[in-house]
Parts: C-alpha cells; sequence; structure tokens
C-alpha cells in the first residue's frame, strides 16, 4: 500500500458524478437511433456545444443555429428547453466515493466543463453538488477543458499542490493535460475502477 500522500481530491463531473448525454434526451424525439446520431454529428455537434461549456447563453445559441436550419428548429430548441434531461441521475458508486473521502476530512474540489445554468439547477437537484470546498467551472471562467489554463485557475485559487492533488475525469484528454500540469490523474472508467485507483494513491479506507 501507498503511503497516504494526496491532500485533496478533484472531480470532473459529468461523466463521473452525473450520468449526462444528450443521447437521454433525443431518444425521446428520434424514433430511428440513426437519425438522431446523425443530428448530433451534424447539427448539435460536440463543437457547437462547446461554446456553451464557455458561457454562451444556450437559448441564444440554439436560436441562431435554428435559423440557419429551420427544419430541425424544434429538435435544436430542444437543447435549450429540455437541456436537464440529458443528465439522467447521478453515479451513486462515484457520490460514495465522495462522501467517503469528506467524512475522512479530505478537501473535494469540482472541475467541470459546465454551463452557467446548468451548474446553478444541478447545485438544487443534486445534493453531493454542495459537499465541494470548492468548484472551477468552465462557463462562469470562460475557458474549458482541456486548455492548460482552468488547471492553472484552480490550482492557484484553492492553493493545491499538484503533486498531491488527484484529479479524476472521464475523457481522456482532459486526463493528459492534468498530467502535464503535474495532478496525479485518474481517468474514470466505473466506481470500482476509482476506488482501486485511489487506494494505490495510499487512499485505502474507501
Amino acid at each position: 500500500m501507498a503511503e497516504q500522500n494526496v491532500q485533496a481530491v478533484v472531480f470532473d463531473l459529468g461523466g463521473v458524478l452525473i450520468d449526462w448525454d444528450p443521447r437521454y434526451l433525443y431518444r425521446r424525439l428520434f424514433s430511428d437511433e440513426t437519425a438522431m446520431a446523425d443530428f448530433l454529428a451534424t447539427i448539435c455537434t460536440d463543437d457547437w456545444h462547446r461554446q456553451h461549456d464557455l458561457g454562451v447563453d444556450v437559448t441564444a445559441s440554439c436560436q441562431q443555429l435554428a435559423d440557419l436550419h429551420p427544419e430541425y428548429r424544434d429538435l435544436i430548441m430542444a437543447w435549450a428547453e429540455r437541456g436537464e434531461e440529458m443528465a439522467a441521475g447521478q453515479f451513486d458508486g462515484t457520490v460514495e466515493i465522495l462522501r467517503v473521502l469528506k467524512d475522512q476530512g479530505l478537501p473535494c474540489y469540482a472541475l467541470s466543463n459546465m454551463e452557467p445554468d446548468a451548474f446553478a439547477i444541478r447545485r438544487d437537484r443534486f445534493a453531493f453538488m454542495n459537499w465541494f470546498d470548492g468548484h472551477v467551472i468552465s462557463g462562469l471562467e470562460g475557458v474549458a477543458k482541456p486548455e492548460r489554463k482552468i488547471f492553472d485557475l484552480l490550482l492557484e485559487r484553492y492553493r493545491l499542490d499538484p503533486g498531491r492533488t488527484v484529479f479524476i475525469d472521464d475523457q481522456p484528454r482532459n486526463v493528459q493535460t492534468a498530467r502535464e500540469v503535474g495532478l496525479l490523474a485518474i481517468r474514470y472508467t466505473s466506481a470500482d475502477a476509482l476506488r482501486s485507483a485511489l487506494r494505490q494513491h495510499g487512499l485505502g479506507s474507501l
């Protein structure tokens, strides 16, 4: 067992603690999976959504996109009007890990790409969202992962030692940047795998 040297743990939100996927909404709006996949690949794309993570107003963004693709107007506007349906719920196993870490007195933080309005809604929706000792949310900062700047902002704001801070994220590119800034980064795949990885960093009582 490694000697515990960790002073803080930083969690991504969507994909780690919150089960977020646009398909949860759009499967209710499409009868054909292939048509839905094509819509998300060509109309409401990842690159388009990234602007929301940077703080662009979602409703205005949807209206602009709908003007370009009027045949998809209702489907595009659903992104703004029914966006919370993309968050199916929480990952109970990961929330339990967060709870145990907090009960042990270990400072925990959130570093997430998320729209400001969605962040506000989810702070009310999910109790664990208020357990963190601090947060850095892309839509509030105007910078998003995997840009190094948002990691530097986290470390500076909360005076974290990267070599003693674990960062958890489901996206490989975010994990890579975290490692480049010196964080002890773990790619999230499941709560059980996360628990095992944290034990390797000396957090053995999970």
